[in-house]
């Protein structure tokens, strides 16, 4: 099996095991609030390529349709190496410090509360450089899946 085919196939599994859990809220139709230590959200695994300690939570919707919103956790001093989405990111940044750099432009850092913005299919690097645990909002506006850059 190709290794593109791999990730998809990681990928799909992965946010086929978080779905159930994001949908409980919305089967009521009900509002809500996570923050990121929550004892409801349960934390999955991110696709193979990433590092070990790296977790996601779906807060809301289908991570295989379109529009679902995530938590994203990566330890500290670690880094997701060069990757890219189909979907644009929107994020904002929870905890921790992270380093993000798209190709082509300057590295950024997000510090709590920042705002920031990634086109789709643009390769990317991010590192979690705080001493404390990294988290990150991601709102997707297509499934949401991740691809190394090979």
């Amino acid at each position: 099996m190709s290794q593109y085919l791999k990730q998809i196939f990681t990928s799909i599994i992965t946010l086929l095991l978080l779905t159930p859990a994001a949908m409980t809220a919305q089967d009521k139709n009900l509002s809500f609030t996570r923050n990121a230590d929550d004892d409801r959200l349960q934390w999955g695994q991110c696709p193979e390529f990433m590092p070990e300690s790296c977790r996601i939570a779906v807060l809301q919707g289908n991570p295989a349709k379109p529009g679902a919103d995530v938590f994203f956790k990566m330890k500290p001093k670690t880094t997701v190496p060069d990757h890219w989405h189909h979907s644009a990111e929107r994020m904002v940044m929870v905890t921790g410090e992270m380093e993000v750099k798209y190709k082509g432009q300057d590295p950024a850092v997000l510090t709590a509360g920042t705002y920031a913005y990634g086109p789709p299919e643009k390769p990317h690097i991010a590192a979690c450089i705080s001493e404390d645990p990294c988290v990150l909002f991601i709102a997707f506006n297509k499934p949401v899946d991740a691809f190394a850059v090979e």
